[in-house]
């Protein structure tokens, strides 16, 4: 789905008095299975500076605040992430170390395009974090995983 179609959806389930959850990247039990695999076996690469920052969710984290999101009946866009946003140079290295696996290779974003297309790249070399202050704010959310590094460490232990 394209950015401009989310955002429609999200601006008519706001003005229907409704709640738009955005979830950041999943992790935990079932969730980053295939990831982690692929980092594995590198082939899951640092496109070139691995500079785009994520913003990670547990699935607890993301259960627990769509469920307070649900309770108190709330309006408005709320991110679901969790404190760190992070640069891929940053967490991939992290997730391969406590996934027993040798240190991601590095592509071109030339190369990575050409496999992997124009998203993956952006995501991996332009992608931006975001806050969680407003959904801490306004559902009186706590994350059991303020930290993806905690999450990773606990959930690849």
């Amino acid at each position: 789905m394209s950015a401009e179609a989310l955002r429609y959806v999200e601006d008519v389930v706001v003005k229907a008095g409704g709640a738009a959850l955005r979830y950041g990247p999943f992790y935990g039990p079932g969730a980053t299975g295939d990831q982690v695999e692929l980092v594995r076996q590198r082939k899951f690469p640092l496109v070139g500076g691995g500079s785009g920052h994520f913003s990670w969710v547990h699935l607890d984290d993301a259960a627990s605040a769509t469920v307070l999101a649900v309770e108190q009946k709330a309006t408005g866009v709320f991110n679901i992430v969790d404190d760190e946003p992070a640069p891929v140079s940053e967490w991939l290295p992290y997730l391969a170390a406590y996934a027993g696996a040798k240190r991601p290779i590095r592509i071109p974003a030339w190369l990575a395009r050409l496999l992997a297309g124009d998203m993956a790249v952006t995501m991996m070399t332009e992608g931006l974090g975001f806050s969680n202050a407003k959904a801490k704010r306004e559902l009186g959310w706590q994350l059991r995983y303020p930290s993806w590094r905690q999450g990773f460490k606990e959930e690849l232990a």
